[in-house]
């Protein structure tokens, strides 16, 4: 799902040949980053850019309520977006699975898009390797039923956010080295300095061998409303290879 992030990060960006249904293709995308890193900011508003296509509804799991939303724009206030969006809150990792074990009891279309919020607090209450992997493999298996629901040509994505720690064990390392066989695409969000009274990161997409590596720098006003920029040296890049018949990775 990195072209819909793609799509996130880099507003008024078109749609290329084929990539209206990118989703059948794209591999699974693992959202990472610390504590207040704008992982649910960023799930929102891919949950809003998909509402938006005119596909299927937004299957978007937490743990618990949102408290506001986190993505200030006029899409974000689109009572038709908006209701396109499923929010479920399983509390505890056995409701998740009991929701995931069941998706094909519930009734009307199938999502176009499953988001998860908060891996890691369903981890941590069954950290061994093993319970991770079911618990990735099942979630994968839930997007392939829901690709299967909504046919051929369409498909379901699956994003899901994950907090990193800046100093974790051996445990957390070998984790994130299972999850990351189950999810080939990654977005990295790091927490930069810049801009007095705005929470700025730099997002990293790896699409997974789908298309060149980007970077952002993502701005949060006060208010929450996010400013998207291309990360200075890619622009740098992209002037300096201007006219250029092939484009190479920054």
């Amino acid at each position: 799902m990195a072209e819909t992030l793609r799509r996130v990060l880099g507003p008024g960006r078109a749609a290329g040949p084929g990539e209206e249904n990118a989703a059948v293709a794209e591999p699974p995308l693992l959202l990472l980053g610390g504590p207040g890193s704008g992982k649910t900011a960023l799930l929102f508003a891919a949950a809003l850019e998909a509402a938006g296509d005119g596909r299927g509804p937004v299957l978007f799991l937490t743990r618990r309520p949102l408290q506001s939303l986190p993505h200030r724009t006029r899409a974000a206030l689109d009572p038709l977006r908006l209701q396109k969006i499923r929010f479920q809150y399983p509390p505890s990792t056995c409701e998740l699975l009991r929701l995931l074990c069941s998706v094909h009891e519930a009734r009307g279309p199938a999502p176009s898009l499953l988001l998860l919020d908060g891996l890691e607090e369903y981890l941590a209450e069954d950290s061994g390797p093993q319970e991770a992997a079911y618990l990735a493999a099942l979630l994968l298996d839930t997007a392939a039923y829901f690709s299967h629901q909504v046919g051929p040509g369409r498909g379901c994505g699956l994003i899901v956010a994950l907090q990193t720690q800046e100093e974790g064990d051996s445990g957390d390392a070998l984790q994130l080295s299972l999850l990351q066989r189950y999810f080939p695409a990654q977005c990295w969000l790091q927490l930069d300095a810049r801009g007095p009274g705005q929470r700025c990161l730099r997002a990293c997409l790896e699409p997974g061998g789908l298309g060149p590596r980007a970077e952002w720098w993502v701005a949060f006003q006060p208010d929450g409303e996010m400013t998207v920029t291309p990360w200075p040296t890619q622009v740098d890049d992209s002037s300096s290879n201007k006219g250029s018949s092939s484009g190479g990775q920054p």
